[in-house]
């Protein structure tokens, strides 16, 4: 009987030794998968694929005097903005906004294993000696990720096609508007005189194209 009694005992403690160890595999299994994960896309949203160049071009000097000075405002730049990047991007799979309220403001949506994640990026915008606009990254809402603006930004270069006079520079986290390589239909160019976003208050310049200045 005693020795009936301790093989009973025995295998309940087997099988319960058994039992903790499933659960103990099971658990590391898991902690295993959720690490995998997570390393798996902290790699993709870090990884540089390919490195992105751009030929620089050297900057247009807008000589003489503006054939026309416009004010406006944010609403109406806003508008021109939309009507531009829904041309733009006609033909683009994937889309991004860009407006203009207290900052400057891009937002698009990536997609990281297969779920859609929408990112904010808020700039200040800063009117350059020659004209052009430089953005300088302040801020990143992008849900509850805790990525760097500057990895976001080498993201946001390879996801979207942007206009060949938009110059991404994550490093320094900055975009610039190159508006002296931008032409209107009619081959006028633009320079920016002045950018105050909480007053409202935008101010940019006509140029004539240099062949019709003459």
């Amino acid at each position: 009987m005693k020795e009936q009694k301790q093989k009973h005992k025995k295998t309940e403690k087997e099988k319960s030794f058994a039992v903790k160890n499933k659960w103990k595999v099971a658990f590391l299994a898991l902690l295993g998968i959720i690490v995998g994960l997570v390393g798996f896309f902290f790699l993709r949203a870090t990884q540089q694929r390919e490195v992105i160049q751009y030929d620089t071009q050297p900057i247009v000097q807008r000589e003489g005097e503006p054939v026309l000075s416009i004010n406006s405002d944010k609403e109406q730049i806003n508008a021109l903005i939309d009507f531009y990047l829904q041309n733009y991007q006609k033909d683009s799979d994937v889309e991004y906004h860009f407006q203009l309220e207290n900052q400057a403001m891009l937002t698009g949506d990536f997609k990281v294993l297969g779920a859609p994640i929408t990112f904010y990026l808020y700039f200040d915008p800063y009117v350059t000696d020659d004209g052009n606009v430089q953005l300088q990254a302040d801020s990143l809402s992008i849900g509850t990720l805790d990525l760097p603006v500057k990895q976001v930004m080498k993201m946001i270069e390879k996801s979207f096609k942007f206009p060949k006079w938009i110059e991404f520079n994550p490093d320094e986290e900055t975009v610039l508007v190159r508006l002296d390589q931008f032409r209107m239909e009619n081959g006028l160019f633009v320079k920016a005189e002045k950018i105050n976003l909480v007053d409202d208050d935008i101010q940019v310049s006509l140029y004539l194209p240099q062949d019709k200045e003459k």
